[in-house]
């Protein structure tokens, strides 16, 4: 696992699958990545300043000239200026890399260049120019022993303890992909509270039976077949069920990140295939563009129920409606 202790950062960052000791095939783990990325950024850019000094971009979404050009702008207010660029992968092949190969070869020394790809080809031009240039980061996923330590650390940030068959229930329940288990860890941690500073596998199987539940998939069905009306009464059949409005953001927030992990994917997603076979309809609703706009619009709505007045049952009703809305056809001409 990856810790920035440099003093002085790197031009460049590339977060990709790597290969574990004893693995056949290189491996990736997302959310190793994204929590080094958002350490990087944490360290280096002033919350003040974040808007003159960051940008975020998705390699498939946008001109590989244009994102260049934001990486050449000096920083305002700032010694370094921080560009995140999503779906790298693109620039495996030399077509799609095209300016970036430029920008590699000799990077602005005032930015510090984020790319994050799910794939990597080691004997492409882009990631022999990264390499030469910055600092390759490889995110293996964990195997099972290495996601119990994990799950320890985490828990004792979180201010508590989890025993052994706690901690092997949650593997059995959510396997050892990461944003699984945070997000059961998010469950496990509201469910208890103050009540109790040590998780045990009663609490665990109690508290992320939600990921399973028969409401979290009705829930699901009823936003990817677009029914608002049965989609509310899923959502209150959670509440009732005593599910706090943070539990039940985190679940929804889950949701979408499976989606667009079907989405995203060749082959067999990486989450667990009872999940993947569970959220495919929420995916082909969607799709890639759309799962992003939803991902803001969760953002959005947790920013307000943590940071506003307002109520937030209304507040996750609102969400839902949202994402449970028809997609609206083009007529044909």
């Amino acid at each position: 696992m990856y810790t920035f202790a440099n003093q002085t950062p790197a031009p460049v960052y590339l977060f990709c699958p790597g290969k574990a000791p004893r693995a056949k095939m290189a491996t990736f783990e997302p959310l190793l990545a994204e929590r080094a990325i958002d350490t990087i950024i944490d360290t280096i850019v002033d919350p003040a300043t974040k808007d003159f000094c960051f940008a975020s971009f998705y390699a498939d979404e946008t001109a590989v000239g244009n994102i260049v050009m934001d990486a050449q702008t000096l920083p305002f207010l700032a010694e370094k200026r921080v560009v995140l660029v999503r779906n790298a992968e693109k620039y495996n092949s030399e077509a799609g890399a095209g300016a970036m190969l430029n920008y590699l070869a000799s990077p602005n020394e005032s930015t510090v260049l984020l790319l994050f790809a799910n794939k990597i080809d080691k004997r492409t031009k882009f990631y022999k120019a990264a390499a030469k240039t910055g600092e390759i980061v490889e995110c293996s996923a964990l195997n099972e022993s290495e996601t119990m330590q994990w799950i320890k650390s985490e828990v004792a940030q979180r201010g508590k303890t989890i025993d052994m068959d706690a901690g092997r229930a949650m593997l059995d329940r959510c396997g050892t992909h990461l944003s699984d288990v945070d997000n059961a860890l998010n469950l496990v941690v509201n469910y208890l509270g103050d009540d109790s500073s040590n998780i045990d596998a009663e609490s665990v199987v109690a508290s992320c039976a939600d990921v399973a539940e028969e409401e979290v998939w009705a829930l699901t069905d009823a936003i990817a077949v677009s029914q608002p009306g049965v989609a509310l009464k899923a959502l209150q059949n959670l509440v009732d069920l005593g599910k706090h409005p943070d539990e039940l953001i985190g679940t929804v927030n889950w949701l979408l990140k499976s989606a667009y992990a079907v989405a995203i994917a060749e082959g067999q997603p990486n989450i667990s295939r009872f999940v993947a076979q569970k959220v495919e309809p929420l995916t082909r609703k969607l799709g890639v563009v759309k799962l992003r706009a939803a991902f803001a619009l969760c953002t959005e709505t947790q920013f307000m129920m943590r940071n506003t007045g307002v109520d937030s049952e209304l507040a996750l009703e609102l969400l839902v409606v949202k994402l449970a809305a028809p997609i609206a056809r083009r007529k044909s001409a």
